[in-house]
């Protein structure tokens, strides 16, 4: 015949299978630190943005340039940079992540490898093509990679899009900014 657990004995046995109400925080043991190594993402992205406004500030501009200018689409990613930085560390120092107890099989988070190596290697390509191929078709190719990366399996739909997108950025940098870009095999050119 079995007895009713007192509930002494049941927190003592809820403590000893590490199981948590639903919604309970995590108990955490260290610094304040502890769970917020997130914060790393929002400094890169707050040096990088730095970085882009340092380079704009000190960028010489030609007299009698028209507006937009050539600072004006780095000014952009900066403000959008230090707003992301701040959006993020928010939200790192408000919900911190702490690591939970797991398994030797069971994985929180994992890395993609092949998204990587589709990322890296358009990238790759991109870089080592842009000068013979120019950029609407380097660019394409990098973007499709990229779709084909974070998982997309329409290759004609994302090559389609690739080549509109890439076009419409070499036209507004060419263009609209007077930039010129290599235009490659395209442009009948090497």
């Amino acid at each position: 015949m079995s007895t009713p657990m007192s509930s002494h004995t049941a927190a003592a046995g809820e403590h000893q299978t590490g199981t948590q109400p639903p919604g309970a925080e995590p108990e955490t043991q260290g610094s304040w630190w502890s769970g917020r190594s997130g914060l790393a993402v929002p400094a890169v992205v707050a040096a990088f943005s730095t970085y882009l406004l340092i380079g704009a500030l000190t960028m010489e501009i030609p007299e009698g340039t028209d507006f937009p200018g050539p600072t004006f689409y780095p000014l952009i990613l900066v403000v959008a940079g230090y707003f992301l930085s701040v959006l993020l560390v928010l939200h790192y120092l408000r919900h911190p992540e702490h690591p939970e107890e797991l398994s030797a099989r069971t994985y929180r988070t994992h890395s993609d490898w092949p998204a990587v190596a589709w990322s890296a290697g358009g990238f790759l390509a991109f870089a080592l093509t842009i000068e013979v191929l120019g950029w609407i078709l380097a660019a394409a190719l990098l973007f499709w990679a990229v779709a084909r990366g974070f998982g997309s399996r329409r290759p004609l739909f994302d090559i389609s899009l690739a080549l509109l997108v890439s076009s419409a950025i070499y036209l507004a940098f060419t263009v609209g900014l007077g930039l010129n870009l290599p235009s490659g095999i395209l442009g009948g050119g090497f």
